[in-house]
C-alpha cells in the first residue's frame, strides 16, 4: 500500500496520465474530424443529387452527428489535459459518461424490447424500399446487406411490394419482382442476371427457395449477431472499451490534479472565523486578478513568520532558564 501511494504522488505517474490521455483525446480528435469531413463530402453530394431528407435514409447526417460529437468531446478532453484545467476534463468526463450509458441502454433495450425495436427498424425500412431509387446511399446499404447476409427486404421479399417499380400494379420491366442482389448465387463470381428477380413476388416462398431469399434482413441480421457470439461480442467491445478507457484516464488525472492543487494552496478559509478574518491579513502575492492561482506554500498570513520566530525565541528562553 505504501509503495503504492508512493508511485501514485510520484512526477512519473502524473506526466504518465497526462501523456496518455492527450494521446487519447487528441487521436480520436483526429479521427472524430476525419468523419466529419466524410461527412460534409456525403452531404454535398446528397444535396447535389437531390436525394431523401430523413436522418435514416441519409448516412451523411449519421457521418456528420458521429464525426462532430467525437471531435467535440475529444476536444475538450485533450485542451483540459494538456492545460490541467479541471473544468474541462469534468466536462470531458461527464459527457463521456452519459454517452456511454446511453449506449449501454440502448443495447439493453434491444435486447429486452427485440420485438418493438424490429417494428421500428422494420418501418424505416419500408419507407427506405419505397424511395430505393431515389436514394443512392440508402440503396448501396440495402445492397450489401441482401448480398452480405443472404436476404431480401425488411421482414421478408414481399416488402418490395411497396416501391412504384417493384410493385404487381406496374408496367415496367421490374414490376412483381425484386432486385438482383435478392437472387441466390449458385456459382460464385458469376456473371449477375438483373432480371433474375423478375416475377417473383406473386408466387409462394416454397417455389423460389432456388431462386431468391426469401428471408427479411432484420431477421438475418439478428441470426447471425446470435450465432456468431465471439464477433458481436467484438463488435460491442470495440464501440464500449475505448470509452472505458478514457473515462477511467480522465477519472485519474482529475483526482491528481485535484491532489496537487489541494496541496499547493494550505489555508482552509472554511475553518476560518470570518468575523475576525480579513483579506489584509492574508498574503495574496501571485494569487492573480481573480486571487484563485495556486501558490507554492500557500496564502499565508502576512504576520505568520514572526509570529513563528517569536515563539522560537520565547522556547528558547525558557529552555535557557531551565
Amino acid at each position: 500500500m505504501a509503495q503504492a501511494s508512493e508511485c501514485r504522488n510520484s512526477h512519473l505517474y502524473y506526466y504518465s496520465i497526462k501523456f496518455a490521455l492527450s494521446t487519447y483525446a487528441t487521436l480520436f480528435s483526429i479521427l472524430g474530424l476525419v468523419i466529419l469531413c466524410v461527412g460534409i463530402y456525403a452531404e454535398v453530394e446528397r444535396q447535389k443529387h437531390k436525394t431523401l431528407e430523413g436522418i435514416f435514409l441519409a448516412p451523411a447526417i449519421i457521418l456528420l452527428l458521429l464525426g462532430f460529437t467525437m471531435f467535440g468531446v475529444s476536444f475538450v478532453g485533450m485542451v483540459g489535459s494538456l492545460r490541467d484545467n479541471r473544468t474541462l476534463l469534468k466536462m470531458f468526463f461527464w459527457v463521456l459518461l452519459v454517452i456511454f450509458l446511453t449506449e449501454l441502454l440502448l443495447i439493453f433495450i434491444e435486447i429486452i424490447f427485440e420485438n418493438k425495436m424490429n417494428a421500428v427498424f422494420h418501418s424505416n425500412i419500408q419507407e427506405g424500399i419505397r424511395h430505393y431509387y431515389d436514394d443512392l446511399d440508402f440503396k448501396n446499404i440495402l445492397d450489401f446487406v441482401q448480398e452480405k447476409f443472404s436476404c431480401c427486404g425488411s421482414d421478408e421479399y414481399r416488402d418490395w411490394e411497396v416501391n412504384q417499380y417493384h410493385s404487381c400494379n406496374g408496367s415496367g420491366p421490374l414490376a412483381c419482382g425484386v432486385p438482383y442482389t435478392c437472387c441466390i448465387r449458385k456459382v460464385p463470381g458469376e456473371v449477375v442476371n438483373t432480371l433474375c428477380g423478375y416475377r417473383t413476388l406473386d408466387k409462394e416462398r416454397l417455389e423460389l427457395l432456388n431462386v431468391i431469399h426469401v428471408r427479411g434482413c432484420i431477421h438475418a441480421v439478428g441470426l447471425w449477431l446470435k450465432d456468431n457470439f465471439e464477433a458481436t461480442l467484438g463488435i460491442v467491445c470495440s464501440l464500449l472499451l475505448p470509452q472505458v478507457i478514457g473515462l477511467v484516464m480522465a477519472w485519474l488525472y482529475w483526482q491528481k490534479l485535484n491532489e496537487i492543487y489541494s496541496k499547493l494552496d494550505t489555508v482552509d478559509f472554511k475553518i476560518l472565523e470570518m468575523r475576525d478574518f480579513s483579506f489584509g491579513a492574508v498574503d495574496l502575492s501571485g494569487a492573480g486578478w481573480c486571487w484563485c492561482l495556486p501558490k507554492e506554500g500557500g496564502y499565508i498570513p502576512v504576520d505568520a513568520e514572526g509570529e513563528e520566530d517569536k515563539e522560537e525565541e520565547e522556547g528558547t528562553i525558557c529552555h535557557s532558564e531551565v
